[in-house]
C-alpha cells in the first residue's frame, strides 16, 4: 500500500479572505496534530468554484484545489459527521467542506472529525484509505 493522501475540504461564506481560509486549515491540521507538510490537497464544491480566496490559499501552500461535483459532493455527503440545512439546501451535502475532504480522498476515505469552523470558514480534513 502506498502512503495515505490527506485532503482538506473547504466550505465559506462568499467574499472570505485568503487569511481567513489559511487560518482555518491551520486550525484543522492542529486539531488532528498534523503538519502542514502532510497536506497533499485542498478541495470544495462547484459552488465554490469562483471563491478566489480558495485558491489563493492553494497557491500559496502549493496545493492543488480539486473541485468537486455535485452528484460526488451528495454520494459523499452520506459520510458525514455535521450537518447544515442551508449546505445541503446549496450543495446536496450535509456539509461541503466534510464531502468536499471525503470525495476529493477516494471512496475509502474517512474524516478525521468533524469540520472546524473558525472565520465564516470550515475545513475538515479526510484520509484515503491507505494507512497514514
Amino acid at each position: 500500500m502506498g502512503e495515505a493522501v490527506i485532503v482538506a475540504g473547504i466550505g465559506s461564506r462568499k467574499g472570505v479572505s485568503k487569511e481567513q481560509v489559511l487560518g482555518a486549515i491551520n486550525a484543522a491540521l492542529g486539531a488532528h496534530d498534523l503538519d502542514l507538510a502532510r497536506l497533499d490537497a485542498l478541495s470544495t464544491g462547484k459552488l465554490k468554484q469562483h471563491e478566489e480566496a480558495i485558491f489563493q490559499a492553494g497557491r500559496q501552500l502549493r496545493r492543488a484545489v480539486i473541485i468537486i461535483g455535485d452528484a460526488e459532493l451528495a454520494e459523499a455527503g452520506r459520510r458525514t459527521k455535521s450537518h447544515s440545512a442551508l449546505s445541503l439546501e446549496k450543495t446536496g451535502a450535509p456539509s461541503l467542506s466534510e464531502a468536499a475532504a471525503l470525495a476529493a480522498a477516494g471512496p475509502d476515505s474517512r474524516l478525521l472529525g468533524p469540520r472546524v469552523a473558525l472565520q465564516s470558514v470550515t475545513c475538515a480534513i479526510a484520509i484515503s484509505g491507505d494507512k497514514a
